[in-house]
Protein backbone atom coordinates (compact mmCIF):
# COMPACT_ATOMS: atom_id res chain seq x y z
CA UNK A 1 0.00 0.00 0.00
CA UNK A 2 1.11 3.77 -0.67
CA UNK A 3 0.62 6.49 1.01
CA UNK A 4 0.43 10.05 -0.28
CA UNK A 5 1.30 13.06 1.44
CA UNK A 6 0.86 16.87 -0.83
CA UNK A 7 2.32 20.06 0.11
CA UNK A 8 2.96 23.44 -1.59
CA UNK A 9 -0.30 24.75 -1.75
CA UNK A 10 -1.37 27.96 -0.34
CA UNK A 11 -2.16 31.93 -1.94
CA UNK A 12 -1.17 33.26 -4.86
CA UNK A 13 -2.51 36.07 -6.76
CA UNK A 14 -3.23 36.17 -10.50
CA UNK A 15 -0.03 35.26 -12.59
CA UNK A 16 1.80 33.98 -10.31
CA UNK A 17 3.37 30.62 -9.88
CA UNK A 18 3.38 27.54 -7.27
CA UNK A 19 4.86 23.92 -7.10
CA UNK A 20 3.18 21.41 -5.47
CA UNK A 21 4.93 18.19 -4.23
CA UNK A 22 3.50 14.82 -3.73
CA UNK A 23 6.05 12.16 -2.04
CA UNK A 24 4.74 8.51 -1.63
CA UNK A 25 6.12 5.93 0.52
CA UNK A 26 7.25 2.50 -0.15
CA UNK A 27 9.98 1.65 -2.52
CA UNK A 28 8.36 0.83 -5.76
CA UNK A 29 7.40 4.24 -6.78
CA UNK A 30 8.14 3.37 -10.45
CA UNK A 31 5.28 0.90 -10.06
CA UNK A 32 2.78 3.86 -9.79
CA UNK A 33 1.36 5.74 -12.73
CA UNK A 34 1.11 9.46 -10.91
CA UNK A 35 -1.68 12.14 -11.40
CA UNK A 36 -3.05 15.01 -10.12
CA UNK A 37 -6.28 16.17 -9.78
CA UNK A 38 -8.29 18.94 -8.28
CA UNK A 39 -12.10 19.53 -6.72
CA UNK A 40 -14.11 22.57 -5.61
CA UNK A 41 -17.21 22.55 -3.44
CA UNK A 42 -20.35 21.12 -5.03
CA UNK A 43 -18.16 19.68 -7.92
CA UNK A 44 -17.06 16.45 -8.85
CA UNK A 45 -12.55 15.69 -8.69
CA UNK A 46 -11.40 16.85 -11.63
CA UNK A 47 -8.40 15.12 -13.55
CA UNK A 48 -5.36 18.19 -14.35
CA UNK A 49 -2.44 15.77 -15.41
CA UNK A 50 -0.63 12.82 -15.38
CA UNK A 51 3.13 11.01 -15.62
CA UNK A 52 3.93 7.87 -16.65
CA UNK A 53 6.42 5.45 -14.34
CA UNK A 54 9.40 6.73 -15.57
CA UNK A 55 8.10 9.77 -16.55
CA UNK A 56 8.24 9.23 -20.31
CA UNK A 57 4.34 10.44 -20.99
CA UNK A 58 2.93 12.98 -19.50
CA UNK A 59 -0.91 14.39 -20.35
CA UNK A 60 -2.65 17.23 -19.46
CA UNK A 61 -6.38 18.58 -19.07
CA UNK A 62 -7.15 21.29 -21.76
CA UNK A 63 -7.69 23.96 -19.38
CA UNK A 64 -3.80 24.31 -17.58
CA UNK A 65 -2.14 22.56 -20.69
CA UNK A 66 0.89 25.21 -21.08
CA UNK A 67 0.91 26.60 -17.94
CA UNK A 68 1.19 23.33 -15.77
CA UNK A 69 4.20 21.08 -15.95
CA UNK A 70 3.98 17.94 -14.15
CA UNK A 71 7.36 15.72 -12.99
CA UNK A 72 8.92 13.22 -11.37
CA UNK A 73 11.89 12.32 -9.56
CA UNK A 74 11.89 8.34 -8.46
CA UNK A 75 15.09 8.75 -6.58
CA UNK A 76 13.03 10.85 -4.14
CA UNK A 77 9.58 8.98 -4.36
CA UNK A 78 8.21 12.55 -5.33
CA UNK A 79 6.15 13.70 -8.10
CA UNK A 80 5.71 17.56 -8.52
CA UNK A 81 3.36 19.89 -10.01
CA UNK A 82 4.67 23.31 -11.44
CA UNK A 83 1.85 25.65 -11.72
CA UNK A 84 2.21 28.99 -13.92
CA UNK A 85 0.52 31.89 -14.91
CA UNK A 86 -2.15 30.59 -12.23
CA UNK A 87 -5.62 31.92 -12.41
CA UNK A 88 -8.91 32.31 -10.11
CA UNK A 89 -10.25 29.39 -11.63
CA UNK A 90 -7.40 27.40 -10.33
CA UNK A 91 -8.46 27.73 -7.41
CA UNK A 92 -9.59 24.08 -5.67
CA UNK A 93 -8.30 21.60 -3.36
CA UNK A 94 -5.60 19.79 -5.14
CA UNK A 95 -4.96 15.87 -5.08
CA UNK A 96 -2.22 13.59 -5.54
CA UNK A 97 -3.21 10.06 -6.85
CA UNK A 98 -0.95 6.79 -7.71
CA UNK A 99 -2.04 4.12 -9.60
CA UNK A 100 -0.17 0.37 -10.37
CA UNK A 101 1.13 0.28 -13.87
CA UNK A 102 -1.75 2.94 -15.05
CA UNK A 103 -1.22 5.08 -17.65
CA UNK A 104 -0.76 8.69 -17.81
CA UNK A 105 -4.23 9.06 -19.61
CA UNK A 106 -6.00 8.10 -16.86
CA UNK A 107 -8.31 10.86 -16.04
CA UNK A 108 -10.69 9.26 -14.30
CA UNK A 109 -10.90 9.18 -10.24
CA UNK A 110 -11.93 5.66 -10.22
CA UNK A 111 -9.00 4.77 -12.02
CA UNK A 112 -6.47 5.73 -9.43
CA UNK A 113 -6.41 3.58 -6.05
CA UNK A 114 -4.25 5.87 -3.38
CA UNK A 115 -5.06 9.37 -2.65
CA UNK A 116 -3.76 11.78 -0.81
CA UNK A 117 -5.42 14.21 1.68
CA UNK A 118 -4.86 17.44 -0.64
CA UNK A 119 -3.34 20.95 -0.70
CA UNK A 120 -5.01 24.30 -0.93
CA UNK A 121 -4.67 26.13 -3.76
CA UNK A 122 -6.32 30.07 -3.51
CA UNK A 123 -5.66 32.28 -6.78
CA UNK A 124 -6.84 35.78 -6.16
CA UNK A 125 -7.92 38.44 -8.65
Amino acid sequence: QVQLVESGGGLVQAGGSLRLSCVASGRTFTSYTMGWFRQTPGKEREFVSGISLSGGSTNYADSVKGRFTISRENAKNTVYLQMNSLKPEDTAVYYCAADYYGSSYQKRPHEYDYWGQGTQVTVSS
